[in-house]
């Protein structure tokens, strides 16, 4: 799937490294998980994008949060997520994420895995979430009017 025409402008104010990494990025978890919807968000203060089996926030798997000097790789339903070698970030309720600062250091096989957990809880949650045969499909969800972004 292309990425959205949308998608490049919103990145547009971030430096080159951070907007290539948000492509690469964006390419293992559409390898990964090739049926999802990507659902992007261009919000006051991040470029946020969603992936789901659906058209909808609630059935997402995991997310990309884009920052001037990293990326988060962040799990929806992180803290139900079994536990692995790889330590997430976060405290709150449900989310968890991994700091990206190059793809370089991106631990794939590990996130590979918790993909797949992250892919099962949101299909338990939703059983026909697993019956649906998607044509993938990059959407713009919202844009904000006012932006923080970097300079």
């Amino acid at each position: 799937m292309e990425p959205h025409p949308q998608l490049t402008t919103f990145l547009q104010p971030y430096g080159n490294a951070i907007q290539q990494l948000v492509l690469e990025l964006r390419d293992f978890i559409l390898k990964t998980v090739p049926q999802c919807n990507e659902l992007i968000w261009d919000n006051y203060n991040a470029v946020a994008i969603a992936y789901s089996l659906s058209e909808q926030l609630k059935d997402a798997f995991c997310h990309l949060s884009v920052y001037a000097n990293h990326v988060n790789f962040g799990f929806n339903r992180g803290s139900e997520l079994p536990k692995t070698s790889l330590v997430l970030s976060g405290n709150g309720k449900l989310i968890r994420h991994l700091s990206v600062k190059n793809i370089e250091d991106f631990p794939e096989s590990a996130v590979t895995t918790l993909v797949y957990a992250a892919l099962g809880i949101a299909e338990n949650r939703n059983p026909s979430l697993s019956e649906a045969n998607l044509e993938p499909k990059s959407i713009v969800m919202s844009i904000s009017d006012k932006k923080r972004r970097p300079t």
